[in-house]
């Protein structure tokens, strides 16, 4: 647990623990929404009673439908909390959030009154190899997050991922290149980074213990496209094009293999990015 101060009054925070009673998915299927354009032509309407989770903007999707069954909402890097700085005021209810110390410093500073309303409905989720979260040195929010006074800036320094090969909680290919990848059973103990938000959410399903996992929106091969919910005008910059064939499609081939020996089957329903998968 880590308290956040806002009006000079601390607001706590606990890590998630997939122990908790809440975050048992009790073996369902699962949505992960992504942002990607194709999921403006995604027909929702037999989706809306099944477990959803939403990644970043694709919350916004809650002003145009009734979903039942909200059960995650996650971001994971700071900079999202910058570039889409209304999405949170318009669409976040108090859905359950998992989101990385990074970006809970981000919207202390951004959107305070979020944290005090709904500091309950939150999880701290984080990097396994770089415990602070995703990419803070190159944030907007640095001087925020690791400046000389930061409680957390120790948690910044990053291990090596083929460090936690013989974790009992990872599974990590330590010989790929250029660099190792791997995954999460229980981000309890963190989670993988692979390039994507999605995976991250992906990971964080399967600890909740879903038994199928569906991706929309994880479009990857048209990411210089403004995100479903953004135009060309007002679009964040993104760097998909650099660690797609690298780093995000091997590691969702080896998490898919993962966890259907689990049990657990991951299907793309992406048009755009469905052949690059290898998840038979």
């Amino acid at each position: 647990m880590i308290e956040f101060e806002v009006g000079n009054q601390p607001f706590p925070i606990h890590a998630f623990n997939a122990k908790e009673n809440q975050q048992n998915l009790d073996r369902q299927a699962v949505n992960i929404i992504a942002s990607g354009p194709s999921i403006a032509e995604v027909d929702f309407i037999p989706l809306l009673d099944t477990a959803t989770i939403f990644i970043n903007g694709s919350i916004s999707l809650t002003a145009q439908y009734s979903f039942t069954k909200v059960v995650g909402y996650v971001i994971s890097d700071a900079r999202f909390i910058l570039h889409q700085p209304d999405i949170l005021n318009e669409y976040y209810t108090g859905q359950p959030l998992y989101a990385t110390l990074a970006v809970l410093e981000a919207l202390v500073s951004a959107h305070p009154e979020i944290i005090k309303k709904y500091h309950h409905k939150m999880r701290i989720i984080y990097l396994v190899d770089r415990p602070w979260g995703v990419k803070g040195n190159d944030s907007e929010f640095s001087l925020l997050l690791l400046g000389k006074e930061s409680r957390y800036q120790a948690l910044n320094r990053k291990t090596p991922l083929s460090a936690f090969a013989k974790h009992a909680k990872f599974v990590i290919d330590s010989y790929h290149q250029p660099s190792p990848i791997g995954l999460s059973l229980d981000i309890t103990y963190g989670f993988v980074e692979a390039g994507t938000v999605a995976y991250v959410a992906t990971q964080l399903a399967f600890s909740r213990g879903a038994n199928a996992l569906h991706l929309y929106g994880v479009d990857l091969l048209n990411s210089n496209e403004p995100r479903f919910y953004e135009d060309r005008e007002r679009s964040a910059p993104t760097t998909l094009n650099n660690v797609i064939s690298n780093t995000i499609v091997p590691s969702f081939n080896l998490l898919a293999k993962t966890y259907q020996q689990y049990g657990v089957r991951v299907t793309n329903h992406s048009p755009i990015s469905q052949s690059l998968f290898d998840f038979s």
